[in-house]
């Protein structure tokens, strides 16, 4: 008896440490991977604002998606603004349309949003949108939409409803509930000139996916994936978060997940000197900066 139970105790110290062991390789590999994420940011916005995560004050992130190699540069194809406030458990998901014509913080110019990021990166990004809605963004996060593909694949793929059967790169999408693999997402969220809503069509598929990533990579089956999905991440994200806010963002702020509302900004096309841009009337402009403004308690 006295043998077994030394084997007995043997086996379940072996076990623990195992356990231990692989928690904190776990550990260390999402400090790492957070901080090759990581990229401060030099602002000089007025919106400016330390967020109090422990408090559970509501906060902001700017999702740029960005038509090039690196994360880093190119034109920002996509531009989301995600508030969340933990507090209603709730999160609001808003597109800008990549052509909508405003200034350029910095600059001094009018031009279309999403060039803001390739002339002064995630900062002009930043304080374009803020100027443009009149909130402030707290925070950004950027993503390689070629490497896209690697995070919905490590999450084992992604499910969306698709509003109307449709045929891009090679792909038949079917109308209803489909199920997406990585190369199969980003020609989903690429097409555009076969919608009959163009662009604000493609903004919804665009905010379907990043909500289907969300959900997908809080469940628990993902853990089994930590791997896949931390190598994905510091391969095609980069944000100013660090891994102690994202630590914190995760144990204050994950109940706001269940409750997502989206909707889009509209506008009026037209051309200006040859080149297209959509025009946002102020008083739409007025309606979502207000909509925000409520969710993020701002005035």
């Amino acid at each position: 008896m006295k043998k077994l139970l030394i084997i007995l105790f043997s086996l379940a110290g072996a076990v623990i440490l195992a356990i231990g062991g692989y928690a904190l390789y776990l550990y260390l590999s999402i400090s790492n991977t957070a901080d090759s994420m990581h990229e401060p940011l030099i602002r000089e916005s007025n919106n400016l604002r330390d967020v109090d995560f422990s408090s559970q004050e509501p906060l902001s992130f700017l999702i740029l998606g960005i038509d090039a190699e690196e994360s880093t540069r190119g034109r920002s194809d996509t531009m989301i603004v995600l508030t969340v406030n933990p507090e209603e458990e709730s999160m609001k998901m808003v597109s800008i349309p990549r052509d909508t014509r405003t200034e350029m913080v910095g600059r001094g110019n009018e031009d279309k949003i999403n060039h803001a990021f390739a002339f002064g990166g995630p900062e002009m990004a930043m304080d374009t949108v803020e100027n443009f809605l009149d909130i402030p963004i707290d925070y950004y996060v950027s993503i390689n939409m070629d490497g896209f593909k690697d995070i919905v694949d490590a999450v084992d793929g992604v499910t969306v409803d698709n509003a109307f059967a449709f045929e891009q790169s090679g792909y038949d999408f079917s109308e209803g509930e489909i199920e997406l693999d990585g190369d199969e997402a980003l020609a989903y969220v690429r097409m555009r000139k076969n919608d009959p809503d163009g662009d604000f069509g493609r903004n919804t598929r665009q905010r379907q996916l990043v909500d289907a990533v969300i959900h997908e990579g809080a469940q628990i089956s993902s853990v089994t994936k930590a791997g896949s999905i931390l190598d994905a991440l510091g391969n095609n994200v980069r944000t100013n978060l660090t891994f102690e806010e994202m630590r914190d963002l995760q144990s204050n702020y994950r109940q706001a997940r269940h409750d997502l509302e989206e909707f889009e900004i509209s506008g009026n096309g037209t051309r200006i000197n040859g080149v297209y841009y959509l025009e946002v009337p102020e008083e739409e402009r007025q309606r979502v900066s207000g909509e925000l403004k409520d969710h993020l308690n701002v005035d």
